[in-house]
């Protein structure tokens, strides 16, 4: 494996990292200032659009997408240093159209997505015009397995129809939110893993009811995580991504590449509050000298260092797999750093606010925005648990008798 980036990647880093000194991290201020002013925060900031604009204008559109019909055409190891750069700030994503859930869902139209669906769904998405969400995770069963999904979806002659219950849907709540892409089961007399397809349903669809946003550690995030209900809502039979039955193996090919994504963003989040610690630590004094000489302190920046890249090597590593061997082959260390990087990114950012003193709890600072995110992460996408489970199996594989 060769650590060195290549050209074009250098060249993206280069452009995105100037793009966030010059107007996303001057803009965090402004963001939340029009959020204030708007008195809700589930508003779109005039501040945003300004950034996405910009961010257009100079080619940081659609870095995410693997397809050079659809954005610069980065593998995922090109792609990785800049999800990390973006992930410094919690707006930076949203700013170069690289923002959960709509990375997946622009993913998943591309490959399973009619005709269609892509210039009704995709098109916009890509453009930045609208938001979507990804509707899986249920309040009634334990959603760290998939196949428990109780949301039916019922053909009635051209159409189908959805009634279920579902929770934890980012963007739901989103000015700019069009579309849900919902899993749910239209044969439980099936194969286990053939019940659950997914379908596309318009936001505005009669019978889709948001019923409430979930905070996050009293945080209400801007782009919301929302209870949603379905109650007798009906679509065009044409909405059914790919054919019935293929919902589990839809969500396997969505979820696992966002991994990466996911953990380079936490990553960025941990080395921008490293920066943070070792700035603060080296301006404040205590009993007559600065924190930052103190050997314990010390100890929490040499550590943070060292799990930082450990956490980044292998990622790097799993991206370079699903490059080279393919997504299924990087499965073991698709789980590995869902485990790893969001509980190396909280222990750096929990070091970071006690740094910071009663400072780091509040939002002066973004830390504890930031701790809030990645512990997120040990549930997002499966609980720690249960790729826990994937890795040990995969493990023990190697050690099963051959006859």
């Amino acid at each position: 494996m060769d650590f060195e980036v290549s050209r074009r990647c250098a060249a993206f880093v280069e452009e995105l990292s100037g793009f966030m000194d010059e107007r996303v991290y001057p803009a965090e201020r402004i963001y939340a200032r029009e959020l204030e002013a708007a008195g809700q925060p589930h508003a779109q900031p005039a501040v945003m659009e300004e950034l996405k604009a910009e961010a257009r204008r100079r080619g940081l559109w659609n870095l995410f997408h693997p397809d050079p019909d659809y954005g610069p055409g980065l593998s995922y190891t090109e792609y990785a240093p800049l999800a990390e750069i973006l992930g410094r700030s919690a707006i930076g994503s949203e700013a170069c159209n690289c923002s959960a859930p709509d990375t997946g869902n622009m993913e998943l139209l591309t490959q399973f997505g009619s005709a269609e669906q892509k210039q009704r769904w995709l098109r916009p998405l890509l453009d930045g015009e609208i938001r979507s969400a990804f509707a899986m995770t249920e309040p009634d069963v334990a959603s760290s397995d998939a196949t428990n999904v109780r949301m039916r979806i019922e053909r009635h002659g051209d159409e189908y129809v959805l009634n279920g219950r579902k929770w934890w849907i980012t963007n739901a709540m989103h000015p700019h939110c069009r579309v849900f892409i919902v899993m749910g089961k239209t044969d439980p007399d099936a194969p286990t893993h053939r019940q659950q397809s997914m379908i596309l349903v318009p936001r505005d669809t009669a019978g889709v009811t948001v019923t409430r946003n979930l905070s996050v550690f009293g945080y209400a995030d801007q782009e919301s995580h929302c209870e949603v209900e379905f109650s007798n809502v009906r679509v065009p039979a044409d909405n059914i991504i790919a054919e019935e039955g293929a919902g589990f193996r839809i969500a396997q090919a969505r979820l696992g590449p966002g991994r990466i994504h996911h953990c380079m963003r936490a990553l960025g989040a941990a080395e921008r509050a490293l920066e943070l610690m070792c700035r603060r630590a080296s301006e404040r004094v205590t009993f007559g000298a600065p924190v930052a000489s103190r050997a314990n302190i010390m100890d929490w920046i040499a550590e943070s260092r060292s799990e930082i890249e450990m956490g980044r090597l292998l990622t790097l590593k799993t991206a370079w797999l699903i490059d080279t061997v393919g997504n299924r082959q990087a499965r073991t260390e698709i789980a590995a750093i869902k485990v790893a990087v969001p509980r190396i990114a909280a222990k750096v950012i929990d070091r970071a606010i006690q740094v910071h003193g009663a400072g780091g709890l509040c939002d002066d600072f973004p830390l504890a925005a930031m701790y809030a995110l990645v512990r997120c992460l040990r549930l997002a996408d499966g609980p720690d648990e249960v790729h826990n489970v994937t890795i040990a199996r995969r493990e023990l594989d190697k050690y099963l008798p051959t006859s």
